[in-house]
């Protein structure tokens, strides 16, 4: 089973985050389709660089041709949202505790006494539809700010639309979560784990006074995630950073065993006593075999709803999810909703069943899985690189190519998929 695996010993951050997904895929195309994805004014850069002997990537974000981060000034997403009933000038007074990620810097060498700009959950919503990505990436990055922006509304104690996002730490934010769905996208994998996350300790200071780490918005965040303090003072752990994994993430669990294919390194800035790094795998698992599926009887919903309701289930990691045309009680026409997911798994999607369906009941099953052993390979092709499933096991073998591959062929030449998947030689 294609799996992913991200190292959060030193928290995790947008940046941090993207820099090491970067690593796992062609680099190049991934910055091309960044800078070419309609977000004005901003351009993606990758740094190789090495720390502590170890090569690996800094992603710099550059807004209106200025890198929103310094060497000695650091403030925090916290102080980049507000609610209406909060002073919008600020005090530039922060502890710089630790330095890795866009969507909470935003530097000045003057006091805040001129206005900003300000932008609401609808106003972000609006410019990540209007990006010139696939219509997955959109939904996964609206789900992570909502994410982000219901913390801020419980930290704040005011409703989601009456929470302001800075400007320029929007478009920030905005780049690096964007930045990460779409190499989840083309990482594509089957499973995505992540070990229990650090988040440092002790104190920052924000515009609203000294709060401890966690800050309450990422602390709401983590709910149900394990995390623990670890070695280092300051806060290794972001609200974008934490939103993205908890958005991600199936389960949260020490290293399992598997067959290493890549490895990428994603470095913040700061210098701490360990290697300040989040490293990400891209590895073969073994398939435990059992699975649980879960069904339920819908009669009362829109296609466009059933449609929405099937697309956030794979987001989160079901293996698959379908409908079976079905009589229901008073002979109304129906259908079962059927969501295969790991057993480990259940729980997550039975919330996210009842949240998105109608249901009022969902009926278990567990089952043992026979599946064949899967591996990726890419070939290059005149436009562009087209990765290839090899399926091997119990006397069978099988390639196909993956269809998000040859879909952004298909869209970018304006020709068909047939025609696209003639490229392969």
């Amino acid at each position: 089973m294609k799996t992913l695996y991200l190292e959060c010993r030193m928290g995790a951050a947008g940046d941090m985050l993207t820099a090491a997904l970067s690593e796992l895929v062609d680099q190049e195309e991934f910055l091309r389709i960044m800078n070419g994805c309609g977000l004005e004014g901003v351009e993606f850069h990758a740094e190789k660089m090495q720390k502590s002997g170890i090569t690996g990537t800094h992603m710099h974000v550059v807004i209106n041709g200025e890198e929103e981060e310094t060497e000695d000034v650091h403030e925090h997403s916290h102080e980049h949202v507000h609610a209406d009933e909060h002073s919008h000038e600020h005090v530039h007074d922060h502890e710089h505790h630790h330095d890795h990620d866009h969507d909470h810097e935003h530097h000045h060498d003057h006091d805040h006494h001129h206005h900003h700009h300000h932008a609401h959950m609808s106003d972000i919503e609006a410019t990540i539809r209007a990006l010139n990505v696939s219509d997955s990436v959109k939904e996964n990055a609206i789900a992570v700010y909502q994410l982000i922006a219901e913390a801020e509304s419980h930290a704040h104690g005011q409703p989601v639309s009456e929470i302001h996002f800075h400007e320029v730490g929007t478009k920030d934010a905005i780049a690096d979560v964007t930045a990460v769905c779409v190499l989840m996208e083309m990482i594509h994998a089957e499973r995505i784990i992540a070990s229990p996350i650090a988040v440092g300790s002790g104190y920052v200071r924000c515009a609203h006074g000294i709060l401890p780490v966690p800050a309450p918005a990422t602390a709401y965040i983590l709910e149900g995630i394990p995390f623990y303090s670890g070695n280092e003072s300051g806060e290794l752990l972001t609200p974008t950073g934490a939103a993205l994994l908890k958005h991600f993430v199936q389960s949260f669990e020490t290293m399992p065993v598997m067959r290493t294919q890549k490895i990428g390194y994603g470095f913040g800035r700061k210098e701490f006593k360990t290697l300040n790094a989040v490293r990400a795998f891209l590895a073969e698992t073994q398939d435990d075999g059992e699975v649980t599926e879960l069904v339920c009887n819908i009669d009362d919903m829109t296609p466009e709803e059933i449609g929405f309701a099937q697309e956030t289930l794979m987001s989160a990691g079901a293996l698959d999810v379908y409908t079976v045309n079905a009589q229901m009680k008073k002979n109304r026409p129906g259908f079962l909703f059927n969501v295969m997911c790991r057993t480990q798994d259940k729980e997550k999607m039975i919330a996210l069943v009842f949240r998105h369906t109608t249901t009022l009941g969902i009926r278990e099953t567990v089952s043992r899985r026979h599946a064949l052993d899967r591996s990726f390979s890419a070939q290059e092709t005149d436009s562009g690189t087209i990765r290839i499933k090899r399926s091997v096991g119990y006397g069978t073998e099988r390639t196909k190519a993956e269809y998000e591959d040859l879909a952004r062929i298909a869209r970018e030449e304006g020709i068909s998929l047939f025609e696209a998947r003639k490229k392969l030689k």
